[in-house]
């Protein structure tokens, strides 16, 4: 098992509002990731960010717009389970700046 820190920014201005739903404890939104930790993107991300689609959307072909990436930081390895590849560390820290 990996213990990893990712690091996500989204542009709140793609969100689609009819995807938000109202929830016990507030509204909210189902997001998916891919994050690909051995590939760094043109912009130094590892993967991206986006709405969730549901079932019969996903085998429709509908895609939502991507909002964001995010980027792995940190990789705090324990051991690994037998057929387990270990992820290498990254050295980079998270952007500290918070933009609102």
């Amino acid at each position: 098992m990996s213990k990893l820190g990712i690091s996500i920014k989204i542009d709140v201005s793609k969100i689609d509002k009819d995807r938000l739903f109202k929830g016990a404890k507030g509204v909210y939104m189902d997001l998916t990731t891919f994050i690909d930790t051995q590939v760094e993107g043109q912009y130094g991300d590892h993967g991206f960010i986006s709405q969730s689609t549901d079932k019969e959307e996903r085998e429709a072909g509908v895609q939502t717009p991507i909002l964001g990436n995010c980027k792995v930081f940190f990789v705090e390895e324990s051991e690994a389970a037998p057929g387990q590849t270990p992820v290498a560390e990254f050295n980079e820290g998270p952007n500290d700046e918070i933009p609102f």
